[in-house]
């Protein structure tokens, strides 16, 4: 038996859910059931156009975890807790229609409340299946802080000291397409410690750091910050990730930051709030809203939008309107 476990990739939490899903299942699902069952990890990623590929759903079992809908037949599993989390309203129908079957609405949960999917598959698993979540508690807790941005400051967020936070940078610059699947199965089965120090994992590290701290430079030389608002780009510069939370390292009274940066496959438009900022939640903007204007999504305090790589000038202008918005929405004037 063939289990296909579909997850948000170079995601630390997209990683994690993959992780627990499987533990979840082999456990709870197909105890006993050992070799006879082969887990398999397929990476999604947000880009321009589709985001799925019937095809490779060739598993006797589907899952989806820490990603968007998908209304196929094919699809067995989803976990998700993104408020963008359905591409259409028809994608919306067909989970609600779902949830008025039993057999269907077992199998598939969507609860925007959850910080991380990661806890939200937990609770879930623990609740409806009786799944023992005190040997993961740990990877959970991780899970959120990095996809919560959750860290007791910008300084723990990027200067990086606990072993989830270098996995974290690993899993997001990996450019090995066998890479997180080879890890993933780790992260429920060895303290996160642990995982860091195994060779395919402890090598990748050195250059990374390196790595890191050249986006902390380009990100402080091109960082424009008025009005609570910070904007960057670097997309003359292709980087597959950074550090989300150098702008406010770099500018710690920041509300919002956006940055425009390019990859092998996308133009992105990251956006984004300060974790650390005084302003009162009801006075921030919902950024999710702002970004599924142009096709993409997020959470209330954080989204991005996917443009194809040569539609960087399209990019651009939606950064300049959203730059705009945001600074003219500035929670702290004057700041």
């Amino acid at each position: 038996m063939r289990v296909r476990v579909f997850y948000h990739d170079k995601c630390f939490d997209g990683a994690c859910s993959a992780s627990l899903f499987t533990r979840f299942y082999r456990e709870c699902i197909a105890p006993g059931a050992g070799s006879a069952v082969e887990y398999e990890y397929h990476g999604l990623v947000h880009r321009a156009g589709a985001l799925f590929n019937e095809s490779d759903f060739t598993g006797d079992e589907n899952a989806i975890v820490d990603f968007k809908y998908s209304s196929s037949p094919k699809i067995t599993w989803w976990f998700d807790h993104h408020l963008s989390a359905f591409l259409s309203p028809a994608d919306h129908e067909n989970f609600l229609a779902c949830q008025r079957d039993p057999e269907c609405a077992g199998r598939k949960f969507f609860d925007p409340t959850y910080v991380s999917c990661t806890s939200y598959l937990a609770h879930i698993a623990a609740t409806r299946f009786g799944f023992d979540t005190a040997p993961v508690a740990d990877l959970i807790y991780w899970a959120n802080i990095v996809d919560g941005a959750l860290y007791e400051s910008p300084e723990a967020a990027v200067e990086m000291a606990a072993p989830a936070m270098k996995l974290t940078l690993i899993i997001e610059a990996t450019q090995d397409p066998e890479f997180i699947p080879r890890l993933i199965p780790l992260l429920t089965e060895l303290p996160l410690a642990e995982v860091l120090e195994q060779p395919f994992v402890a090598s990748l590290l050195p250059p990374l750091l390196e790595q890191h701290q050249k986006a902390i430079a380009l990100i402080r030389e091109r960082a424009d910050y008025r009005d609570g608002t910070i904007f960057f780009d670097i997309s003359d510069h292709l980087l597959e990730g950074f550090n989300k939370f150098i702008p406010y390292y770099l500018y710690p009274q920041a509300t919002y930051s956006i940055g425009l940066s390019k990859s092998s496959f996308r133009t992105k438009v990251a956006v984004g709030s300060n974790p650390w900022t005084k302003a009162k939640p009801e006075e921030m903007v919902n950024l999710a809203q702002v970004c599924e204007r142009y096709g993409g999504g997020g959470h209330a305090r954080v989204g991005a939008i996917s443009f194809p790589p040569d539609r960087g000038d399209e990019a651009r202008e939606a950064s300049r309107v959203i730059v705009a918005e945001l600074r003219a929405k500035n929670p702290f004037p004057g700041q």
